[in-house]
């Protein structure tokens, strides 16, 4: 398991400077666990932390709390905090919650007929049909998290787009998509997924839309659960179509 010398490496001569210190300290450890550069299970020391930012423990201490309820971190009182690492089950869950999410995204998108994001959206599957053409899965990943967000964008729901990024952080989605395209064959399977995807969004159909994006999400946490336990039977998410 990693320890608490992963943070200190990762925060070294890092000091913050500005108004608001403790929304700077939420901002870096949640974007350094969301990247996975902050691995599941890595020891985060209030001293060590407050040393690497320059600032006092109590921002420290307030901006772990704050990550605790968005489900990043995990305080265990007399032991320690550590980077939160979910179990399959918590992983289902969150997946569940995605399907409906992005589900409910699509069907929005498509009902909003000719908007910019559809461009941009071609021209995500351009980019990331060349990146699986190369066998650039390191791009191919950084593509599929764009493709999503433009669809959550697109779709122009403030508070279904709250809901999404609460989600993702949960997720720490950016580190478990790598996992998922781990599996032989998977990147060119979402890629086919996501162009049907945008073919129902272009057509605005919007029942079609959500049902393939629920269908591809679903793959996605079959895929990934395979690639955690490749030994453990595969998993059926319980959301129903």
């Amino acid at each position: 398991m990693p320890d608490t010398r992963d943070a200190e490496q990762a925060f070294r001569k890092q000091p913050l400077r500005g108004t608001s210190v403790r929304s700077r300290v939420i901002s870096e450890l949640r974007g350094r666990i969301i990247s996975g550069e902050l691995a599941p299970g890595t020891s985060l020391s209030e001293i060590v932390l407050s040393e690497a930012f320059g600032v006092s423990r109590t921002p420290v201490r307030e901006a772990l709390k704050q990550l605790q309820t968005e489900g990043l971190v995990n305080i265990r009182p007399r032991v320690g905090t550590f980077v939160s690492a979910p179990s399959r089950r918590e992983i289902t869950e969150l997946f569940q919650m995605k399907e409906l999410l992005e589900g409910a995204a699509a069907r929005l998108l498509a009902q909003r007929g000719r908007v910019p994001e559809l461009d941009e959206l071609e021209d995500n599957l351009a980019r990331a049909d060349a990146a699986v053409a190369d066998g650039d899965q390191e791009r191919y990943a950084e593509l599929v998290h764009e493709f999503h967000d433009l669809v959550m964008r697109g779709a122009d729901n403030a508070k279904l787009a709250d809901h999404y990024r609460t989600l993702m952080n949960q997720l720490a989605y950016h580190r478990l998509v790598h996992t998922s395209l781990s599996q032989p064959g998977r990147p060119t399977r979402s890629e086919s997924e996501h162009h049907h995807v945008l073919e129902l969004v272009r057509a605005k159909d919007g029942d079609g839309a959500e049902r393939v994006m629920r269908e591809h999400v679903r793959a996605s946490h079959r895929a990934l659960m395979d690639s955690l336990d490749p030994q453990a039977p595969p998993t059926a998410p319980r959301a129903a179509d």
